[in-house]
């Protein structure tokens, strides 16, 4: 939508990741709440851990696509997209 009506390419990104960080934060939060906050020492290094890898990785990759993503178009993600989405139907007709 942002593309439709004249939003730049990058701005339109960044917007989509700084938009999906309460949505997780709030997801996460969910789960531990619902996980009743009971965690052995272990638990919550393998926690601590996971969560600090996952930014880590996710640093880079959000890096990486920002720069694809001022020198090439969206193009390829709608094509990935209705592959996928053909995918997923196939999947179900005959699997699920």
């Amino acid at each position: 939508g942002a593309l439709l009506i004249g939003v730049a390419r990058p701005v339109a990104a960044e917007y989509t990741f700084f938009l999906a960080i309460p949505v997780m934060f709030g997801a996460s939060l969910l789960k531990i709440v619902k996980f009743g906050f009971h965690f052995s020492a272990m638990e919550a290094t393998i926690l601590f851990v996971g969560m600090l890898s996952a930014f880590f990785v996710s640093v880079f990759v959000i890096r990486f696509f920002m720069g694809y993503i001022r020198k090439h178009s969206f193009r390829i993600f709608g094509y990935y997209r209705i592959v996928l989405g053909i995918l997923v139907l196939l999947y179900f007709a005959f699997v699920g």
